[in-house]
């Protein structure tokens, strides 16, 4: 498989393997919790700091978890004003960077591969976090979509990749050019396990969302106008589909006989039939096969719209909606007046990406989070289908207590506005063909009904419409004096000082034990602690398949330094008592009073703090 060279690239290869841990702060007089609630890492989250650093922080906690993740990283156009100043160890590295304090401007001839070097170590990440059947949804516009792509390959894998999708960024045209390309960006998505078949996902079986043989994008409901039965045919409406099929088969090549004219068919040059002759015999009696409108042409199958409605249709990769940059902007405007950011994307893509990518209890996370605008559409959605999705957002600039956290506890418990307010509803693919289809128009008015019902109170009116072959649902509602809030919670976080475990015994930096626990279990094991229980008196944390781990700890250095702190025998027995599974034990604490033998006899690994910690799977 090809892939890109840049400068750098063999300096930032494994460098998110080197970024230290940080434990995760909460700073509760910036979150905001459930009524009568504390802030929780386990709630909503919004964590200020390097996205690098952030990113490596949640691994403890969230690796393999994440279902979907959007980013909207810098796109390198020259006039962003960022800075690529990543603490790469390499001296060859830290001399080309030497000014890596200056913004990257159009004059630095070596921006793009300042840029990869940026994205590499955090696709790393991003790609260890993505649960097996999720997905990566990253915009761009020309400037770099082309490299990330060959960079995704190599990460991802080039099997995983899904589409790369245009969106209509914007309506106006740029005049000062040969051709506008301005209107356009793309949506790159790739899956971290894409399926391995063709069948998509059934929209009757949504709740089972992970059952599917790898990443499944969600599909549109079926346009069944598509459909008609000009024969009667008691089995309900159908349309004809071509019988043959891309390429050449010896089994799929065979003579089919038109019984109404006695014409032979082959296959076209390239093509076969599409399935076995004696399973095209079955088809031909049981009325299935039709030879065009006259009954003079060649072969094609009845497919009814009973057998596809649960399939529904498959997404394009042409977005000319649901919204545009300029929809964003004004959406800011309205929550937060005076900002100074630009190019926000506007809700309704992400809401839509959320829709096509996950299910209602799915963790979205955003690491390059800018105005919020992921999480404003992650609790809109929940709004509009009773979801629990949740979300982790990540922003290294001033702004992300401002801007980004002040946008979430806006919509959240609503903000100042007068005048008119449109929150879209539901969308859907469809023609005036299709809703003049009964059956079709009778489903459409039945879930036109249940959203009326359920948000009817909220609005002064449901307002339905078909418009460029979409079905829009909007409630609206003139709002006075303060637009009512959404709802949820969040919880504030920034990042502390590295988990240095040489530093225990010193008693400076030294980390909780939730922190030290999530931090030894993930790098013993490559998996991630969601909770830490009080520890136990035989220091159990948690199991895997293969291990069961065990931490002896407390932040305090007197302690550390005391035989209260080390592996004894009463101890030893009391794991060996506990460990009913046969499974290996990892235990770190900072000494032991028996030898490594005597442990290897009872299935106990030792792993010294604050020397040995380090990943031990398959050792």
């Amino acid at each position: 498989m090809p892939t890109l060279e840049f400068k750098g690239k063999q300096f930032v290869y494994s460098h998110h393997l080197g970024v230290p841990f940080r434990e995760l702060q909460v700073v509760s007089e910036k979150s905001l919790p459930i009524d009568g609630g504390q802030p929780s890492l386990d709630d909503n989250l919004i964590i200020h700091g390097d996205n690098l650093e952030a990113l490596k922080a949640l691994l403890p906690t969230h690796a393999g978890k994440v279902d979907c993740i959007f980013i909207d990283p810098p796109y390198n156009t020259g006039e962003e004003g960022w800075c690529y100043n990543d603490n790469v160890r390499s001296p060859l590295m830290q001399e080309w960077l030497k000014n890596s304090a200056n913004p990257v401007d159009k004059e630095d001839l070596e921006r793009h591969d300042k840029w990869l070097c940026m994205m590499w170590p955090r696709l790393n990440l991003l790609h260890e976090l993505l649960h097996e059947n999720g997905s990566i949804w990253i915009t761009l516009d020309d400037n770099e979509q082309h490299r990330i792509r060959v960079v995704l390959d190599e990460i991802f894998g080039e099997d995983n990749f899904v589409a790369n999708i245009a969106w209509q960024a914007r309506t106006s045209v740029q005049n000062d050019t040969d051709i506008s390309t301005n209107n356009v960006n793309h949506i790159i998505v790739y899956a971290k396990n894409r399926r391995k078949t063709n069948r998509r996902l059934k929209q009757s079986n949504a709740d089972s969302w992970y059952t599917q043989d790898g990443f499944v994008v969600r599909p549109l409901e079926l346009d069944t106008g598509r459909y008609d039965n000009p024969d009667d045919d008691p089995r309900g409406p159908w349309k004809a589909d071509p019988f043959d099929a891309p390429n050449v088969r010896e089994n799929l090549d065979y003579e089919i006989v038109n019984p109404n004219t006695n014409t032979v068919y082959q296959p076209s040059k390239g093509r076969h039939w599409r399935t076995e002759e004696e399973k095209y015999l079955e088809l031909l009696e049981d009325e299935r096969i039709v030879f065009g409108k006259t009954g003079k042409a060649g072969p094609q199958l009845k497919v009814f719209a009973s057998e596809k409605e649960d399939y529904g249709e498959v997404e394009t990769s042409w977005w000319d909606g649901p919204a545009t940059t300029t929809d964003g902007v004004k959406e800011l405007n309205r929550i937060i007046p005076d900002h100074s950011f630009d190019n926000p994307k506007p809700t309704e893509l992400l809401k839509k990406i959320i829709r096509h990518a996950t299910d209602d209890q799915a963790l979205i996370l955003d690491s390059f989070a800018g105005s919020g605008t992921t999480a404003q559409a992650v609790l809109a959605q929940n709004k509009i289908d009773g979801g629990n999705r949740r979300f982790i957002l990540v922003e290294c600039e001033d702004y992300a207590d401002t801007l980004t956290a002040e946008r979430v506890r806006r919509v959240i418990g609503g903000y100042p506005f007068s005048g008119n307010q449109r929150e879209e509803l539901h969308r859907e693919n469809i023609t005036w063909t299709a809703f003049s289809n009964e059956r079709r128009r009778q489903k459409i008015m039945e879930h036109i009904q249940s959203l009326e019902k359920l948000h009817g109170d909220n609005y002064d009116r449901i307002r339905k419409e078909i418009k460029d072959g979409e079905l829009i649902v909007r409630g609206e509602r003139k709002v006075e004096k303060v637009a009512p809030g959404l709802g949820g919670s969040f919880t504030y976080c920034t990042l502390g000082e590295p988990i240095d475990i040489a530093s225990l015994l010193t008693g400076t930096g030294m980390p909780s034990f939730d922190a030290l626990a999530r931090y030894v279990f993930y790098t013993a094991t490559g998996q991630s602690l969601h909770t830490v229980e009080n520890p136990a008196a035989n220091g159990f944390i948690g199991e895997t398949d293969l291990f069961r781990v065990h931490l002896f700890y407390q932040p305090d250095k007197d302690w550390l330094r005391s035989n209260e702190a080390a592996l004894n025998m009463e101890r030893m027995a009391a794991i060996e008592a506990t460990n009913n599974s046969g499974k290996r034990s990892i235990v770190f604490a900072v000494a032991k009073f028996m030898s490594q033998k005597e442990l290897t006899a009872r299935r106990i690994e030792f792993c010294q703090l604050p020397y040995a910690v380090h990943r031990i799977l398959g050792d």
